[in-house]
């Protein structure tokens, strides 16, 4: 008795029920965070292929052709005076080294709205 009724429950057909969405409409939100940090490394190295020769002052007699070992003299005596001589010769005149971070911090909310 008991096989007959497993044999009749195996048996028996099946049926499927269709599925249908329940609703109307509907709206999804979504929020995004991003954060975008690039780190530069700037090295430059600049060189000179001359030779200079600079001089500055206030209160100082400097010659129509300033050259390196001139004679330079005070035109007042016991006032105050600034003096600055300045030879550069071939080779490395400058050099920069940089590091620069940007950080960009972006947020987009986007809404979808849908209907069946």
């Amino acid at each position: 008795m008991k096989r007959l009724l497993i044999l009749l429950l195996l048996s028996s057909p099946v049926q499927a029920a269709s599925v249908v969405p329940n609703f109307t409409t509907g709206v999804v939100n979504s929020e995004t965070t991003t954060r975008t940090e690039v780190t530069e490394v700037i090295n430059i190295v600049e060189y000179s292929n001359a030779t200079s020769y600079t001089v500055t002052g206030t209160n100082i007699n400097i010659p129509g052709t300033p050259s390196v070992g001139a004679n330079y003299t005070q035109i007042n005596a016991g006032q105050a005076f600034q003096f600055s001589e300045t030879q550069m010769t071939p080779g490395v005149s400058k050099v920069t080294d940089m590091t620069r971070t940007t950080v960009i911090d972006s947020f987009t909310t986007s809404t979808s709205v849908f209907t069946q």
